[in-house]
């Protein structure tokens, strides 16, 4: 068991695909390593006999093998042109709401969508609802996805050619920064609700991520957000990042969001075979 965060080694995967309204299920145990952490968590929680240096070493060795898988991972979706993105945000900030209305605006784009969670298929059921394709891989204790946990979720969906793959992954903004899934992008969603000053506070993901997406921007009047402050952060942490503003309940700035999405795609595939 991790020594700071507390999670286990056990993933399902639900790998029901299609409309909401399916009846086919089926569950996959997966085992993995993931001593991905190291020093004490807030309880002084500590691993007596175990050294530094070998925690280290250990994490060393789990991040090498999940980038081979990632890498891997990344083959298949190029040689298909397919474009994805990983979307990482704290819990609560309207990652499904978005990539529901960004499913529903991309129309008759190919698509897939990979979710995770601790638990439950909520969120993979919201997104069937729309008509996509989407697994649900419920990580138990576990806070993140990892490569082989995407490729093999790939591996069941099946991506078309010159799809997207959305990767909606865990609510967490620490250890999803470190683990590589193959993925194009990085897309950080950040609700406006949720301080001014959390990208200050998790800088490894906003430095990770190619794109921030403020959103629930309709809130802004209410919580007296200061949207210049977290645009200041953000560029603070990582200068090149692109933000977008968004609300995806009024769907003020989706149109911006999806038209850098078929941007990225088509740069993706420019020169690829047809």
């Amino acid at each position: 068991m991790c020594t700071v965060c507390g999670c286990s080694d056990t993933v399902k995967f639900d790998i029901k695909s299609g409309h909401s309204h399916s009846q086919s299920s089926a569950a996959h145990s997966h085992v993995h390593d993931h001593l991905h952490h190291y020093g004490s968590g807030a309880a002084g929680v500590s691993v007596p006999g175990l050294s530094q240096a070998r925690i280290i070493a250990v994490e060393t060795d789990i991040l090498s093998r999940n980038n081979r898988l990632a890498t891997a991972n990344r083959r298949v979706l190029q040689a298909l042109g397919a474009y994805a993105v990983n979307l990482v945000s704290s819990p609560g900030s309207g990652k499904t709401t978005l990539l529901c209305r960004t499913i529903e605006m991309l129309g008759a784009a190919p698509l897939a969508v990979i979710e995770g969670d601790q638990q439950t298929s909520n969120d993979a059921e919201r997104i069937r609802a729309t008509g996509a394709p989407a697994i649900q891989i419920n990580t138990g204790k576990g806070c993140y996805l990892d490569a082989e946990m995407v490729g093999r979720a790939m591996d069941q969906l099946s991506p078309r050619p010159g799809s997207f793959l959305f990767i909606e992954n865990v609510g967490n903004l620490v250890c999803p920064a470190a683990f590589d899934l193959g993925e194009d992008a990085k897309v950080a969603i950040l609700s406006v609700t949720e301080g001014e000053d959390k990208p200050l506070k998790y800088p490894d993901m906003f430095a990770a991520s190619k794109l921030a997406i403020l959103n629930k921007t309709d809130l802004a009047p209410h919580c007296d957000a200061d949207l210049a402050s977290y645009e200041a952060n953000l560029r603070r942490i990582n200068p090149k990042i692109e933000i977008l503003q968004v609300s995806a309940r009024t769907g003020e700035g989706m149109q911006q969001w999806v038209a850098w999405l078929r941007a990225q795609h088509a740069e993706k595939t420019l020169g690829l075979p047809a």
